[in-house]
């Protein structure tokens, strides 16, 4: 068997594996390791090691001989500089803030104080409780960029309500579930520093770059919500007084500034301190969780519990990230240096695409990988074997990822593996059917795939930003 067969096999036993359930980032290192150890096996170094445990029978050093005869192998010196790079990665070290601010700002009693704000702001408008709830959704996920999160306490929050303003089950869900996983777009986004990470393009030319492209998906979202409730009154009632309260206007101003602009102005801080070069994503995220923190004290929401809480779980996503960096170097680098790389990019080339069909072919593989995997994994594994395709294609590595950010929006939202369905599914009133907020999510899919269209279509919708602040 050649090198390039062993790396093609080592690829498909690593889709088996993760089939079967096994742990992605052990899996990857488990293998990169493995099929390492053959890749960089060197016999005569192997047997001089062994030859000196010979020579040195019967002495007590015969066990470490032996153990530096075994371990006298390239993939562990190779693992070792991977880890190495991932820990001292300054791109990543934003990951761990902004995880931190997004936990703090879920356990800060802030998004209930949103939405009820919102609600009443918006109450004469169509569908004004759907509204509310997307507008939340966005802002909410902008802060923690955790669609799990923001999918469930949506769902404890604004579903309840919707349910009790007579509106329609699947419309009501299909609201929450594609709003919660807005966070994976719009800026400050932890998958787009995961992207920068894997494939060395600017984090802050990917912020620029994903601002229309989201706010685009947000305004399809809204004219899809206002435009059904128009034509379709009887799935989204207008509110009686009982339900939302007509409040005076200087009372409603009050409202706004206690609850929507602190938490806009903490988002616009840390987003525009990025964006014009005041602070770099580390320094804003950690402006951010400073922020989260001193909202939660202003709110009188923080508590030890609460702060251990955030600290744990901001420690246990990391930590996921960050191994599953350090397995996919490990695995890339050893599925690269036995030809596996150049085996994909030669067949790829022999198809004879034009750079259109490729990203198509490409987005495709994304939204099908979407249904098994999670957005990190994807990211961290499959997106860089596309990247050194992308410049025999001549399409630019910014305008790919946000076109991949767009793509991942469908993999939380494409049944049968939609984990925001299964996450609002696990909160909902047991009469919810799963059917039911599969069949609402349908519409808000629509709208990604037009996003995606408008995209191909009208490229500078993702380049206009970055070009006009930082040029070409």
């Amino acid at each position: 068997m050649t090198d390039p067969q062993v790396a093609l096999m080592m690829l498909g036993l690593f889709l088996i594996f993760v089939f079967l359930g096994f742990p992605i980032a052990f899996t990857l290192m488990a293998m990169g390791i493995g099929f390492g150890y053959y890749a960089y096996f060197d016999a005569r170094r192997m047997w001089r090691s062994f030859d000196r445990l010979a020579e040195e029978a019967g002495s007590w050093d015969q066990i470490s001989l032996w153990l530096q005869g075994f371990f006298n192998n390239r993939i562990f010196d190779l693992f070792i500089n991977q880890t190495y790079t991932v820990m001292s990665n300054e791109v990543l070290t934003a990951v761990p803030l902004f995880l931190f601010m997004g936990y703090i700002v879920e356990r800060a009693n802030i998004v209930d104080r949103l939405f009820s704000t919102l609600n009443v702001a918006a109450k004469n408008m169509p569908g004004s409780m759907g509204v509310a709830a997307l507008i939340t959704c966005a802002l909410f996920a902008t802060a923690t960029g955790i669609v799990g999160a923001v999918v469930t306490l949506m769902g404890l929050l604004a579903l309840p309500a919707m349910l009790k303003a007579r509106y329609n089950p699947s419309f009501a869900s299909g609201i929450i579930c594609a709003g919660g996983t807005l966070g994976i777009l719009i800026p400050p986004s932890i998958m787009l520093i995961v992207y920068a990470a894997a494939s060395g393009v600017s984090i802050v030319r990917l912020y620029a770059a994903a601002l229309l492209p989201g706010l685009t998906l947000v305004g399809l979202y809204l004219v899809y919500v206002i435009g059904r409730s128009i034509l379709q009154p009887s799935v989204a009632p207008r509110p009686s007084k009982e339900e939302v309260p007509d409040v005076p206007a200087l009372r409603l101003l009050f409202m706004i500034f206690t609850s929507f602009v602190p938490l806009a102005f903490l988002i616009l801080a840390v987003l525009g301190s990025i964006l014009f070069g005041l602070a770099t994503p580390t320094e804003a995220a950690s402006i951010g969780a400073l922020g989260g923190i001193f909202l939660a004290f202003v709110y009188r929401a923080m508590t030890w519990q609460r702060m251990r809480e955030s600290v744990y779980l901001t420690v246990r996503t990391t930590a996921m990230v960050c191994w599953l960096f350090v397995g996919s170097y490990t695995f890339s680098a050893v599925f690269s240096y036995l030809g596996g790389e150049h085996v994909i990019s030669e067949f790829v080339q022999s198809l004879n695409l034009s750079p259109l069909m490729f990203l198509l072919l490409a987005q495709l593989i994304i939204f099908l990988l979407g249904w098994p995997l999670e957005w990190s994994e994807i990211i961290i594994i499959f997106v860089p074997i596309f990247l050194p395709l992308l410049q025999f294609f001549q399409i630019d590595p910014l305008f790919f990822g946000i076109l991949v950010a767009l793509n991942l929006q469908t993999s939380f939202l494409t049944p049968p593996m939609a984990m925001s369905a299964y996450y609002l599914k696990g909160i909902a009133p047991p009469e919810i059917k799963l059917t039911q907020i599969f069949s609402g999510v349908m519409p808000f899919l629509l709208c990604v795939f037009i996003s995606m269209a408008l995209m191909y279509i009208y490229p500078q919708i993702v380049f206009y930003l970055p070009e006009l602040m930082y040029g070409r």
